[in-house]
This record gives C-alpha cells, sequence and structure tokens, in this order.
C-alpha cells in the first residue's frame, strides 16, 4: 500500500482528498501546518507528498527545499496560484508536478499514477549518460561538466537527462512536458524555454554553440 502525505490547512480540502485516497487503497496521513508537515515528511518515508503552496508556519517552498536536500520524494504542489512565476519558483524548489485549485479528483490521481510510472521507469535506466563535455550519473544524480560538478534543480535534471535519453530525436515543448512535468500538466510550455535556458547556462562552454539546439517551432534537441 503505498503511503501519501497531504500538508494542506484547507481542512475541508483535505479532508476530501484523505477519503478519496483511501477509498483508491492509498494509506494516508494528513498535516495542516508548515512545522508540523515538514517534520513529517522528513522523519517518515512516503510514497508521494501533496504539498499546499501556502501555508500557515512554513511554506511549502521551504518545506519542498528542505525535503530535497535529503529525499527524493515525489511532490506535487496544490495551490490556487496560479501565474508562470508561482509555477516556476515551486518547480524551482524540487516539486514534480503542479495542480492548481480547484481540481477534480480524477486530475489528481491521474497526475500521481503518471509520477509513479516515472519513478519506475527512472529506476530502470541506464545509469551513466555521456555527451561531449556533460557526464550524467542517475544512480547518484550527479551531473559534470569537463569533469566539474554541476548543480542542478530537480526539474533542469529531469529535462537534461530526457533530452539526453532522446539524442537525435526532436523534442516539442508539449512532448517535454508531458515526459518531464507530468501527465496533463498546468504549466504552460513557455516554462520549457525557462528551463532550457537554465540548462544553457550552466552546461555550455565559453564560446561555443550551445549543445542544446532549438529547432524552431518545434522544439529542442540535442545532435550527435
Amino acid at each position: 500500500m503505498k503511503k501519501v502525505l497531504v500538508i494542506e490547512d484547507e481542512k475541508n480540502l483535505a479532508r476530501f482528498i484523505e477519503l478519496e485516497l483511501e477509498h483508491e487503497g492509498f494509506n494516508v496521513s494528513v498535516c495542516y501546518d508548515g512545522r508540523q508537515g515538514v517534520e513529517k515528511a522528513l522523519k517518515e518515508n512516503w510514497d508521494i507528498i501533496l504539498l499546499d503552496l501556502m501555508l500557515p508556519g512554513l511554506s511549502g517552498i521551504e518545506i519542498c527545499r528542505r525535503v530535497r536536500t535529503v529525499k527524493k520524494t515525489p511532490i506535487i504542489m496544490l495551490t490556487a496560484r496560479t501565474s508562470v512565476l508561482d509555477r516556476v519558483s515551486g518547480l524551482d524548489s524540487g516539486a514534480d508536478d503542479y495542480i492548481p485549485k480547484p481540481f477534480a479528483i480524477e486530475e489528481l490521481l491521474a497526475r500521481m499514477r503518471a509520477l509513479f510510472r516515472r519513478v519506475e521507469n527512472q529506476a530502470e535506466e541506464t545509469p551513466l549518460l555521456m555527451y561531449k563535455h556533460i557526464e550524467v550519473n542517475t544512480e547518484s544524480q550527479t551531473v559534470k561538466r569537463n569533469g566539474e560538478n554541476v548543480m542542478l534543480t530537480r526539474r533542469e535534471y529531469e529535462l537534461l537527462t530526457t533530452l539526453l535519453r532522446n539524442i537525435n530525436r526532436v523534442m516539442t515543448r508539449d512532448m517535454l512536458l508531458d515526459q518531464v512535468w507530468g501527465y496533463d500538466s498546468a504549466v504552460e510550455t513557455n516554462v520549457v524555454d525557462v528551463y532550457i535556458r537554465y540548462l544553457r547556462n550552466k552546461l555550455d562552454l565559453p564560446g561555443e554553440d550551445s549543445f542544446i539546439q532549438t529547432v524552431r517551432g518545434m522544439g529542442y534537441v540535442i545532435r550527435k
């Protein structure tokens, strides 16, 4: 039975999620404030965390950052804030997906299933990805540029590994959203462009063309 931690201060919504997930066979625990939530998230092992952005005591962004320093637990953020900046902030902090309120429980369940599939697929993939000056170890989740370690956010890392596993294949923005941000993500396609720019800034070599090529009107590709 998969364990789900819900950190949500709207008690009616939290109870609704709890009942629906228990009906689907999940083992659910609920916290109503940020400090209690982060303590529970760090002390126990969870299969997924559903995390509100605006919480008393400690924000969802800060909880996500603290969890990410020690755990890879999948995290879906639940929030009424829907601007691109808010989404990017949530995803930059380490969230795996983002669902705006109000939402249908069927959509939440679909996104949870998509995250579980991604985690299972990642466990089966080749541990070492190499391209010219870039080396990625998927077991340790470390990235090197010319032998030097480079720190990436979780989303940057997943975008990079997706592109590296599809060498010579043009990946449209929608394809990248689906594979990196998850099923029917609320994130808009221009967020992909933002994260491609982050990767280029961190991994391109000075004076050389970007290792990620833009295919105008389509998307992005890494070519050998």
